[in-house]
């Protein structure tokens, strides 16, 4: 059975809550999820998924320090995640501050990889983001990107 892989790094929860609704849209395919949070990753698992997506809080307009940390550790496996299927969310302190750049921050990490990431139309077109914690416009974009990825795993694995 296919995989996905949901890693986050969450201080104050709302990254976390996010994780929680792109879980319920990658369940809700029939797919196998397993949400970690970014320590408890074994850099190896990025093997054993067949899709991964990753959360991150903002700071600084950029990607959490944990989480790159962990990109920038999967030099390891250049060349090996290719073909897997990815997407990313991102939650912020306020508007503005940088949930799209942390988004693509880590979208072209996956990109670098080799890894399939596919937009959307609807909603967040990059993936989605919260403003704080994730009010029902952030949920639904957090289960569709679930839905999309799971999909996309199912068609492509």
């Amino acid at each position: 059975m296919a995989k996905v892989l949901i890693i986050y790094y969450s201080r104050g929860g709302n990254t976390e809550k996010m994780a929680a609704f792109v879980e319920e849209g990658v369940r809700g395919r029939g797919v196998e999820v397993e949400t970690k949070r970014v320590e408890d990753v074994q850099l190896e698992e990025l093997l054993q998924a067949e899709g991964i997506i990753i959360g991150s809080p903002t700071y600084y307009g950029t990607m959490a320090a944990e989480i790159k940390r962990l990109l920038d550790e999967s030099v390891k496996y250049h060349g090996k995640l290719e073909g897997k299927v990815g997407g990313a969310f991102s939650s912020s302190g306020g508007i503005g501050g940088g949930n799209e750049t942390t988004v693509l921050d880590i979208l072209k990490s996956l990109l670098v990889h080799g890894i399939v990431v596919q937009g959307t139309s609807q909603g967040d077109h990059y993936g989605p983001v919260a403003v704080g914690a994730p009010d029902e416009r952030s949920a639904k974009n957090c289960r569709r990107l679930g839905e999309r990825v799971a999909e996309l795993v199912k068609k492509l694995h």
